[in-house]
């Protein structure tokens, strides 16, 4: 009875700090979704990282272009679910200015992201396609000059100019995605 109650204070505290933890790094009266009132329109932060060639890709590349950075993981469900429809969008508002950047941020780095975007394909309006945008290879150091994120998929909606528009805190639907990269474009 004594091992009983002691399992069940246990997860009873732990629901608790897990509840507390949630709400104290919430944003007041917001969704998931941040607008850029709150992001204050910063500038986006000088982000250099490498691609699965090697090559080092810096966010300023893309400077004059709407760009969707996503931060994700080849182990991330929800972020399978938003891949299929960031090949769709990627491949819809390309011609205007506007590309995604996935973040790939898997602990095993390239070992495990590069067989990922080769061997994966992503229901697309009923075709399988593969990840057709840039993937770059995430850090903790990439992670935190955009505020640390707390779980995947992240995203951030980067203006033409280079400022931070939105933040998008876990899987949102498609739709409030489009909305706010049209509103960009």
């Amino acid at each position: 009875m004594k091992k009983i109650l002691i399992i069940v204070a246990t997860v009873a505290a732990l629901i608790l700090l897990t509840w507390y933890a949630d709400r104290a790094t919430r944003l007041k009266g917001q969704s998931a979704s941040i607008p850029v009132s709150d992001l204050g329109g910063k500038p986006e932060p000088d982000l250099k990282l490498k691609d699965l060639d090697g090559k080092d890709v810096s966010l300023a590349d893309y400077k004059g272009k709407v760009v969707f950075l996503n931060f994700w993981a080849t182990w991330c469900d929800p972020c399978r679910v938003e891949i299929s429809w960031l090949i769709d969008m990627q491949a819809k508002y390309a011609s205007r200015g506007f590309t995604v950047v996935g973040v790939a941020m898997d602990d095993e780095g390239k070992s495990v992201v590069a067989p990922f975007i080769a061997k994966e394909r992503f229901d697309v309006n009923g075709q399988p396609l593969p990840m057709d945008y840039p993937i770059l290879l995430g850090t903790d150091e990439a992670a935190d000059k955009f505020g640390g994120i707390l779980g995947y998929p992240t995203s951030f909606l980067i203006s033409r100019d280079g400022k931070v528009v939105t933040k998008f805190q876990g899987l949102k639907s498609s739709e409030e995605l489009r909305k706010a990269i049209e509103a960009q474009l």
